[in-house]
């Protein structure tokens, strides 16, 4: 019989990413990991953390999924001035933006091809490109 350790796979990814394992790191990646791929916002999480008797302050959240996404465990996603979701898939991908309920949806990045992108400037490339589509309800 395998006995199945809850911080193990949490574990993993703060030591692969270079992060020290703290007790409020491993707990927030917990939260954020076993679910699978999903977008979550700062106070979402710290619901969810308080929900499951984890004591940490929104600041620290903010901290540690900026922390986690310099560290390419997650991927910002800025849908308006002051208002991001934070991405638990790193692979190539796309949104649809829900402007009614605030809900983000994963494109396959193979879903949406751009054309007519101009040449970088000078000295640089482009690292990706990401498309947000933004949708709202027929009137």
């Amino acid at each position: 019989m395998q006995v199945s350790r809850p911080y193990a796979e949490p574990l993993a990814r703060l030591r692969q990413a270079g992060l020290r394992p703290t007790r409020q790191r491993l707990a927030l990646a917990r939260q954020l990991f076993q679910h699978g791929d999903r977008h979550v916002t700062a106070e979402l999480l710290h619901g969810e953390a308080e929900r499951a008797g984890i004591r940490v302050s929104l600041a620290t959240v903010y901290n540690t999924l900026h922390q986690f996404t310099a560290a390419g465990l997650l991927r910002e996603v800025v849908v308006d001035a002051g208002r991001s979701y934070f991405d638990t898939n790193v692979r190539n991908h796309h949104h649809f933006f829900h402007e009614d309920s605030g809900e983000l949806r994963d494109i396959p990045g193979e879903g949406i091809q751009v054309t007519g992108l101009p040449g970088a400037p000078d000295g640089k490339e482009v690292a990706r490109i990401e498309v947000i589509v933004r949708l709202r309800p027929r009137d």
